[in-house]
């Protein structure tokens, strides 16, 4: 699997690319290493630069910027945190397979909350410019849309269980970013007590 092809792939003509994910032969170490890990690091570290290089302007305030030893901090955290956060949204997913007639394995899993995170973790480039952060939520909702064109090839979902697997699993995956976005930014906070 090519990352370069398959972002594209994934994010221009994601119908005809689920077939393909989901016949593909792969385990979870191969999907971290080829397809996770470079791509969860894009707003990890374009977060670090637009935060610690760029900062926010504050009215009245002027250009705020976090510590070089906090940005660190947030880096490491919030990566460490985002590449766990995978692995149990996944999990979770295969685990509510049964619920709504689907199979596949934590494998198929996996695949379906790595590609559908691609959006995401694309538009983690904006956050060199932290205003823009905001638009990674419209990446999101097109998340949710991958998500939803994959549960048929790769998790087997019958047509009638799409729409609620898919809001479940939704719902799971966003409460776990919250819960990672909110523990990194603890340590954050951590950090710039000390620095």
């Amino acid at each position: 699997m090519n990352l370069q092809t398959r972002v594209i792939n994934i994010l221009s003509k994601p119908k005809e690319e689920w077939p393909v994910i989901a016949s593909e032969s792969t385990d979870v170490a191969a999907l971290y290493k080829e397809y996770i890990m470079p791509l969860a690091a894009i707003p990890a570290i374009c977060g670090f630069v637009g935060m610690t290089v760029v900062g926010v302007s504050v009215p009245f305030l002027g250009q705020i910027r976090t510590p070089i030893a906090s940005g660190i901090t947030g880096l490491v955290v919030g990566y460490v945190l985002s590449l766990l956060g995978v692995f149990l949204a996944a999990f979770i997913v295969d685990k509510l397979a049964p619920s709504f007639q689907s199979s596949g394995g934590m494998v198929q899993a996996l695949k379906m909350v790595a590609y559908a995170s691609t959006a995401s973790w694309a538009a983690g480039v904006l956050q060199i410019v932290p205003v823009l952060g905001v638009l990674a939520l419209l990446a999101a909702l097109y998340g949710i849309y991958l998500f939803y064109l994959g549960l048929p090839f790769v998790m087997k979902t019958p047509p009638d269980k799409v729409i609620p697997y898919m809001i479940v699993s939704a719902i799971v995956i966003i409460v776990i970013s919250i819960v990672t976005a909110s523990i990194s930014g603890v340590f954050m906070g951590v950090s710039r007590l000390v620095s």
